[in-house]
């Protein structure tokens, strides 16, 4: 059963309201006392119609992106301005543009451009296009939004204009850290991506996670990003380090059937297939898996 604790705040349009009736409640008691609090909806009707006009494909993903719950849980509303991390292709984009509205403003944030490198497929053509992707991106958005989307910009992080301070309702970041992790070692990435969502974001706001976890039993070598998982302890720590208030947690997307080996990569289950591309039978057992256990949690910026 889905669990979830919502901090019952009324968000208003130029800034978020103080939740002090609603105080940061560790992941353990949360779990406990999920039940116990009312799941509010956040115009669902809207946000229905949106997921509902998506194409196939993209609905066949929803049982494993749960992307309602997600967004109801982390309060995204329309007419707010919301930063998307590493919106790649735009599967959240397209949902978020229409549902925010023309009287929202959607940012993507991609990694910083010094980290890039670090990966192994980024060759020169390939970090050519990230050179020039915050003019791209919202090129290549545009025509997404529709006549009554959100308007569209772009940072990289580590790089955040000074004019985009402050302003931020929300901040998304979906499985994104677990690179940012990874890389630690040759840069301080990670402190640099949620620094940047701390300073986005009014006071009062959310930042939304959601992550590949690692259970608690595994190694921090392997928990260390360069698997895809990370550790919620870890998450969390790093976010509150950060200056965030930790929220809440909810399992809606949550896989219990996802148990990986210390050798295994999280690239190995769908929707990417690294190990199993030749191996129809192995392929097969990534399917009945599914896609990662996810952590999801919420944290706010104190005002």
């Amino acid at each position: 059963m889905n669990k979830y604790i919502i901090v019952l705040a009324t968000l208003a349009l130029a800034a978020c309201q103080p939740a002090a009736e609603s105080p940061t409640v560790p992941a353990d008691e949360a779990a406990a006392t999920a039940t116990e609090a009312p799941v509010t909806a956040v115009d669902e009707g809207r946000l229905s119609g949106v997921l509902a006009a998506q194409p196939e494909d993209v609905q066949a993903r929803y049982r494993y992106r749960n992307p309602q719950e997600t967004l109801e849980f982390f309060g995204v509303e329309p007419g707010m301005t919301v930063v998307e991390a590493l919106p790649g292709r735009g599967w959240y984009t397209k949902v978020l543009l229409p549902y925010l509205g023309s009287e929202g403003h959607l940012i993507g944030a991609s990694y910083a451009m010094d980290m890039w490198p670090n990966f192994r497929f980024a060759d020169e053509e390939f970090l050519a296009t990230r050179a020039t992707w915050t003019s791209d991106w919202p090129a290549e958005a545009e025509e997404w939004r529709g006549e009554n989307g959100a308007t569209i910009a772009a940072f990289n992080f580590g790089a955040m204009p000074d004019a985009m301070a402050g302003t931020a309702d929300v901040v998304l970041i979906v499985r994104a850290l677990h690179n940012a992790a990874r890389f630690a070692s040759i840069r301080g990435f990670l402190d640099e991506i949620l620094a940047d969502a701390f300073n986005a974001l009014k006071p009062g706001c959310t930042l939304g996670i959601v992550q590949h976890h690692a259970r608690d039993d595994m190694s921090d070598e392997f928990a260390d990003g360069s698997h895809g998982y990370l550790k919620q302890s870890f998450v969390i720590a790093a976010a509150e380090a950060a200056g965030f208030e930790f929220v809440a947690e909810s399992d809606i997307n949550a896989n219990p059937l996802d148990q990986p080996t210390a050798e295994d990569i999280v690239w190995r289950l769908p929707p990417t297939y690294a190990t199993s591309q030749e191996d129809p039978e192995l392929k097969a057992k990534m399917d009945a898996v599914g896609e990662s256990n996810r952590m999801t949690l919420k944290f706010r910026k104190p005002d």
